[in-house]
């Protein structure tokens, strides 16, 4: 009996250790491999980037394309087959790379193939590979950061300057308009001070009831603008028209959209859209009308060629919901939104790398992207006969000669 026990027991043994090199077996094949060349992870993570988040859905073999047209173009040579699988691709980077004899030659290839695939997405030239610095320069652009220029030093005063020091400087430097506007209003000199932000909008009366706000781009800082620029603007004066410049806006910061479109249509609003990979996401504003604006009777907004980006979605959402007068010609037809991908497996420590990508692409109010195609103006002023086609929406002369005006 006890002969059978042990051999029962032996049995089991034999078998539990046979399963369990099959086992092991199966789970080593299918464990994922952990890429040792540093090079190829660089690489092969910006390949997962792209595929993850890139706005337009692309199959393997359609991002290895790019991938080889890529290659060829850096060894100017032709006829690479082009793999069907990410480990392909992996398996003809780690042959391309062993070709280079020193570091310095390896990652100038992984960072300059990565850059011009980044760079041959669609639209063209959108997506790049972002250095730390390059990074930054982006960071204060869509924060309105301007490094290179002082405006204390343009203006001539010192930092901490009065008010009235301030006034006195500008008389007799008034070609520096610009630095006195930043710094003779409170709220906007409080910001330069403190991280060098400078305001994102002009305001004034021209007509003693048309007021003119015109927004130059979008930052994080232009919902609080608004609201002081249009405060002071109902304290003021007894206008109850408007005109809202949109010309050459070059865009900016595209989340605080909910934020800046509820003062001009309403809380909880189905606003705007992007596209990605097939599927639309909708916008909802956050934020109820602002009074200083509500006043406003008669509204035209100004669109030109330059007007791009964000500027062009809000432009497309004013216009649906019949928030005055869309007025100019047609935008520049740059609908895109980007965003930084940070990279886990950089090559060194001397130089950071990141990811500057397309993700999503913006749609105007019939549904149809913007890209390329930017947004139509209700009233064009190409045409002969707008004047003739405002004076329909409203009858005020003083409206027209404004916009006159302006256009020129």
């Amino acid at each position: 009996m006890r002969n059978i026990l042990k051999l029962v027991v032996l049995g089991l043994v034999v078998a539990g250790m046979f399963f369990g090199v099959i086992y092991g077996k199966k789970y080593l094949e299918n464990k994922p491999k952990i890429e040792r060349n540093k090079y190829v992870a660089f690489a092969d993570e910006v390949w997962g980037i792209i595929k993850d988040n890139y706005w337009n859905k692309l199959s393997d073999e359609q991002l290895n394309k790019i991938y080889v047209l890529g290659l060829e173009k850096i060894a100017s040579q032709s006829g690479v087959m082009v793999p069907t699988t990410r480990e392909g691709l992996k398996e003809l980077l780690r042959e391309e790379i062993g070709k280079r004899k020193t570091d310095e030659e390896k990652e100038n290839l992984v960072v300059q193939l990565s850059d011009i695939v980044l760079a041959n997405l669609e639209p063209f030239a959108r997506s790049r590979l972002y250095s730390l610095k390059e990074e930054q320069e982006l960071s204060n652009n869509v924060n309105n950061i301007n490094p290179t220029v002082d405006r204390y030093q343009e203006l001539g005063v010192d930092r901490g300057a009065s008010q009235a020091a301030i006034e006195e400087a500008f008389k007799k430097k008034p070609e520096a308009k610009k630095a006195y506007e930043i710094l003779s209003d409170p709220e906007s000199k409080k910001n330069y001070d403190l991280a060098g932000i400078e305001p994102t909008m002009e305001y004034r009366l021209i007509r003693p009831r048309i007021a003119y706000i015109h927004l130059t781009r979008f930052s994080p800082t232009t919902i609080d603008e608004l609201s002081r620029v249009s405060e002071k603007l109902d304290k003021n004066s007894q206008a109850d028209s408007l005109i809202f410049d949109l010309r050459d806006n070059i865009g900016g910061a595209i989340d605080g959209l909910p934020y800046f479109l509820g003062p001009f249509i309403g809380n909880d609003r189905y606003a705007y859209q992007f596209w990605h990979q097939g599927e639309k996401q909708d916008f909802k504003t956050v934020t109820d009308w602002l009074p200083g604006l509500v006043r406003y009777k008669k509204v035209v907004i100004l669109i030109n060629e330059n007007s791009q980006s964000t500027a062009e979605v809000m432009a497309a959402v004013l216009k649906k919901y019949n928030v005055g007068i869309l007025t100019g010609v047609r935008s520049k037809g740059w609908g895109t939104v980007e965003k930084i991908y940070e990279i886990k497996n950089q090559i060194s420590d001397k130089t950071k790398y990141s990811v500057f990508l397309v993700h999503s692409v913006t749609l105007r109010e019939d549904g149809l992207p913007i890209e390329g195609r930017g947004v139509e103006p209700v009233i064009n002023l190409n045409d002969k006969s707008w004047e003739r086609e405002m004076m329909k929406y409203f009858e005020y002369p003083p409206m027209v000669e404004a916009i006159k005006e302006l256009w020129k």
